[in-house]
């Protein structure tokens, strides 16, 4: 059990690590271009429209892009299962498996919370 607990410690930790790197190399979240005027809104919406901006990305091939606008909402939004699950398929995309099963984790955690009572 501690270590399963350990486990998942250091795989939020990888995949903050990785949010960080991502949205440093392009500046603020919601400076991103796509983002539009979500960049006057509360973190929600901002947050909002960056995972439509990444599901637009994903769609069109851009994975690069795709996760950089993931991991932008994740920030916005560290609660949404939604922008880590996007992460996860934009890495998966980009060969970067370990990191993208440490994103789909913390989606698949954050959905469970949603789901207790």
């Amino acid at each position: 059990m501690r270590a399963s607990r350990r486990a998942r410690a250091l795989a939020r930790a990888a995949v903050v690590a990785l949010m960080l790197g991502l949205v440093g190399a392009c500046g603020k979240p919601h400076a991103e271009a796509g983002a539009g005027k979500a960049a006057a809104l509360d973190p929600a919406v901002r947050g909002q429209a960056l995972i439509d901006a990444g599901n637009q990305a994903f769609r069109t091939g851009d994975y690069r892009l795709a996760a950089r606008r993931y991991a932008a909402a994740a920030v916005e939004k560290p609660d949404d299962a939604a922008a880590y699950y996007g992460l996860g398929m934009a890495l998966a995309k980009l060969g970067r498996d370990e990191d993208a099963r440490s994103a789909y984790a913390r989606a698949r955690e954050l959905a469970r919370r949603q789901q207790q009572p």
